[in-house]
């Protein structure tokens, strides 16, 4: 089949070099030589001239760029899980479908949301730091005190797959205590497997928390859910990791808890306005920050770039979408 016969498809990001090949063999597709993010003039561009439109959660997907007059894109076939990037009301009145990349992220984020838990008990950030700057004078018994995780309570906001498995690496990796908060209860035989105790309430998790670690997705309903009134409940001993969406925390609210010592400790991996990261977090010492690597492994993302490419296949043959969000 010619290329003019086949769909049209338009990735704003590089992929992996086996998806983009992968891809290829079946499509048209146009690849972001640059790998720059694209604006919103060339979206809305894109629209007019491709069939399949392939974003990542980096990429802003407006109802405007959605509503293109002309539009000629059938599907959003979006490189990622979450998808509060794209306007899914502007989706849903215009009838354009999307579909995301559930389930392959699970361990690496989950591996991911751990070694920022390590990181920020352990002080790691700060210590690599002042050894790089030359600062570093040598071993002594006051040094750098962390804490340890044995006993702990890591308290989890949201349980689904990514949670759980952050969970049973903690409870079986690090003998840590398991409570979480969720809309959905999980089942008696996971909360037995994990030794997960359910708090209905999420104020008294947050006050519980040695550790609390956030996997909710992001959007109206949990944007702010950590501010900071929260943020005052948790224990001054206590650390916060995100690795779910930026806009769950209130990040001017976490500068100040960190500056003022009203909690210890932060681990991020998202941020609400990446790549900008807001400034009352740069310099604190107490603050671990990581560009988004959740999901940054090779296996990862290869994966994601697969799931995509079943979700254009099964579109453009006919079928119904392996991963439907709309």
């Amino acid at each position: 089949m010619t290329d003019s016969l086949r769909p049209r498809i338009l990735l704003t990001r590089r992929w992996p070099e086996a998806v983009e090949r992968r891809l290829a063999e079946r499509f048209d597709v146009t690849l972001n030589e640059s790998d720059a993010p694209m604006d919103e003039a060339a979206l809305f561009g894109a629209m007019m001239d491709h069939d399949a439109l392939c974003p990542t959660v980096s990429d802003k997907i407006p109802a405007s760029v959605i509503e293109a007059p002309g539009r000629r894109v059938k599907l959003i076939g979006n490189y990622g899980v979450g998808f509060n990037h794209i306007d899914i009301d502007a989706c849903r009145r215009v009838g354009l479908p999307v579909s995301n990349t559930p389930g392959v992220l699970t361990d690496a984020t989950a591996d991911l949301a751990l070694t920022l838990l390590l990181m920020t008990a352990r002080r790691a950030g700060e210590g690599e730091r002042e050894l790089r700057g030359g600062r570093w004078s040598g071993w002594r018994p006051t040094h750098l005190i962390g804490s340890e995780l044995k006993g702990r309570t890591l308290a989890l906001v949201g349980f689904g797959r990514i949670a759980q498995a952050t969970a049973e690496r903690a409870h079986f990796g690090f003998g840590m205590e398991i409570a979480y908060w969720s809309r959905s209860r999980a089942s008696a035989e996971v909360e037995a497997r994990l030794g997960a105790r359910h708090v209905a309430d999420l104020d008294t998790l947050v006050a519980a928390a040695d550790f609390l670690s956030l996997h909710v997705p992001g959007g109206a309903e949990t944007r702010h859910l950590i501010d900071a009134r929260r943020l005052a409940l948790m224990k001054s001993t206590a650390h916060l990791v995100n690795t779910a969406r930026g806009d769950v925390v209130d990040e001017a609210a976490l500068g100040t808890a960190l500056a003022n010592g009203t909690i210890a400790g932060a681990a991020l991996d998202v941020y609400i306005d990446e790549p900008r990261v807001n400034p009352a977090l740069l310099d604190l010492e107490n603050a671990v920050l990581l560009p988004h690597l959740g999901s940054a492994t090779r296996e990862t993302r290869e994966a994601m770039g697969m799931k995509v490419l079943a979700n254009l296949e099964a579109f453009f043959d006919g079928r119904e979408l392996p991963d439907r969000v709309v």
